[in-house]
């Protein structure tokens, strides 16, 4: 048994791309970026950031486009996929991996963000039910919580 899994949590480097395959199904393209905090042999904290191409497809695509935008966090599960073509101008043999997206969930609103559900929580096929339902979404407490509030 092979085992091909993606798990990411970071914040998007560009606006969701949607296009349509000739197919007519949608596919959205977007950069997502995730950091690693470590310590280095001399004690110093570092700081490395990796940048990720996802794709999806499918209605989650379509929500995807409609509700992330760049600086909006997402949790990614997906699968690793390697595609390669020729490159017409040079001739040379080109590589791009990228996670293919099974499943995405949006992360927390930024401080930034306005009333609108742009990067709501929960997943993409929640959004799509409310959209269609007309709903706004989760209301979210205009003030934040206090962790000494909590009775546990």
């Amino acid at each position: 048994m092979y085992i091909n899994k993606v798990l990411l949590f970071g914040n998007l480097t560009r606006d969701p791309e949607l296009k349509a395959l000739p197919s007519g199904m949608n596919v959205v393209n977007f950069g997502l970026a995730t950091n690693r905090v470590y310590r280095d042999r001399d004690g110093k904290k570092q700081e490395q950031t990796e940048f990720h191409n996802i794709v999806i497809f499918g209605k989650q695509a379509d929500t995807v486009a409609q509700y992330l935008k760049k600086g909006s966090s997402a949790f990614i599960e997906g699968r690793l996929q390697t595609r390669n073509w020729d490159d017409k101008t040079s001739g040379e043999k080109k590589y791009r991996t990228e996670i293919i997206a099974e499943r995405v969930q949006f992360g927390p609103k930024g401080s930034g963000s306005s009333g609108t559900p742009s990067t709501g929580g929960g997943q993409a096929s929640r959004g799509e039910e409310q959209a269609a339902s007309g709903g706004n979404g989760i209301e979210y407490p205009k003030d934040d919580i206090n962790p000494e509030d909590i009775p546990f």
